[in-house]
């Protein structure tokens, strides 16, 4: 995919940008724990969540799509599937499936993509097995594909010496299905969704900052009735592209403002970004929207709360690299086994566009220059490919495998389109 450098800035307002992902996985699995029908509107269609639907229907569910409205009938028990349950790119459905399963009666093998069975899973496996899960796969379980045949659970108190929703949220769902009161421990507050949703389904979870106190289900949750609002990571790409380019402003509506979600906004303004934002209703999630235009960017260290802006660490080199003076991301090693080596990745790249930037073992250094147009590897990874799409509106740009954007945000470059770049394919 060719993207043309776009120069006269665009005027936007958005209200269709991409459904949150995180939320919309939790919503297909969570209805497993109800007894009856449970709705979402403005789910999110991309590969990934579709991905998840055809798990749960495997596992007995019925589930019935009216556009991005999706009602979810749980089956009176989980069904044992007579076939692999394919996770396609998304870690989030295998790990989650992963803390569901350990305790559900039956036989149940997680596979993925080439790019999601190379991703860890011993961070969820290895103290799912400490509490008699039995799990088998490449590796010792570090590897999918990933076999599970469910076992009756022991209750834990577990201290996480990583900052994960994803092993949170497994351990969470364990927890329901163990024979006592489990607890649940992290060091710094990871996005916080599953409890929202879970807590919104009245289940039986106290929530103490960093701690959880977790008691094995004895009845079934309330279903979910709820409108998912737009992902601000998705949102991200676009903010940035308003601040970078010249004589632009935009406006995204109906965007999920969870603080665990919209760091990487703060540390843009931080660099002088300008945004500002309207917070609406507060149901499970706060809503509301956000405001950008065209901005002068200053360089940065960032150190702190990196849980909370992983996601868009990719997307922050690009405003990195066309800040004024050196900005500097630590403390995110985590991003080594995201879709890619996602440090390598932005490195590797940004070098190859001229930008002077620097590989740390748990980050980045970059300093902001003027970017070349050159062709771009995405290492398949959506993030990727969709970071220097944004940078490409700038200097025109490359992109060798855009397929990998559907796992998240189908209607990316439409959108792009639609603020008037010009893109080959």
């Amino acid at each position: 995919m060719k993207i043309k450098a776009l120069k006269d800035g665009f005027k936007a307002e958005l209200e269709n940008v991409a459904a949150d992902k995180s939320i919309s996985h939790r919503f297909a699995i969570f209805a497993l724990l109800s007894d009856k029908t449970s709705t979402a509107k403005n789910y999110l269609l991309a590969e990934d969540t579709l991905n998840t639907l055809k798990i749960i229907e495997n596992l007995g569910a019925k589930v019935e799509r009216n556009g991005s409205e999706v009602c979810i009938s749980p089956s009176a028990r989980i069904k044992e599937p007579t076939c692999i349950l394919e996770c396609g790119n998304s870690g989030t459905a295998m790990r989650l499936m992963i803390g569901f399963l350990a305790g559900v009666a039956g036989f149940f093998v997680l596979s993925g993509d080439k790019y999601l069975n190379k991703r860890p899973m011993k961070r969820i496996c290895e103290p799912l097995r400490e509490i008699g899960a039995k799990i088998m796969g490449r590796e010792d379980a570090n590897f999918a594909p990933i076999c599970i045949e469910g076992q009756k659970l022991k209750n834990f108190n577990y201290i996480s010496e990583i900052s994960s929703a994803q092993v949170k949220t497994a351990m969470i769902l364990a927890g329901f299905r163990a024979d006592k009161i489990s607890y649940f421990k992290e060091s710094f507050l990871s996005r916080n969704h599953s409890e929202n949703m879970l807590s919104f389904m009245e289940a039986p979870l106290k929530i103490k900052q960093t701690s959880l106190e977790i008691s094995p289900l004895k009845k079934p949750l309330k279903p979910l009735n709820i409108t998912i609002p737009n992902d601000p990571s998705s949102a991200f790409y676009f903010i940035l592209a308003a601040l970078i380019l010249p004589n632009s402003q935009i406006c995204i509506k109906n965007v999920l403002l969870n603080p665990t979600r919209i760091e990487a906004y703060k540390v843009l303004e931080k660099m002088g970004a300008n945004i500002s934002y309207k917070f609406d209703e507060k149901n499970f999630e706060q809503i509301g929207t956000i405001y950008a235009s065209s901005s002068k960017l200053q360089a940065i260290e960032v150190s702190e709360n990196i849980p909370w802006l992983i996601d868009e660490a990719p997307a922050l080199a690009i405003a990195f690299a066309l800040a004024n003076g050196t900005s500097v991301l630590k403390n995110a090693k985590e991003l080594r086994v995201k879709e890619s080596d996602r440090i390598k990745a932005m490195i590797t790249n940004l070098q190859k566009c001229g930008i002077e930037a620097e590989e740390l073992e748990d980050g980045f250094k970059i300093t902001g220059g003027t970017p070349k147009s050159t062709l771009i590897e995405s290492f398949g990874d959506h993030r990727i490919a969709m970071s220097f799409a944004i940078l490409g509106l700038v200097c025109s740009m490359e992109i060798d495998d855009c397929s990998c954007i559907a796992t998240s945000f189908p209607n990316f470059i439409a959108l792009l389109e639609n603020l008037g770049a010009q893109i080959d394919y």
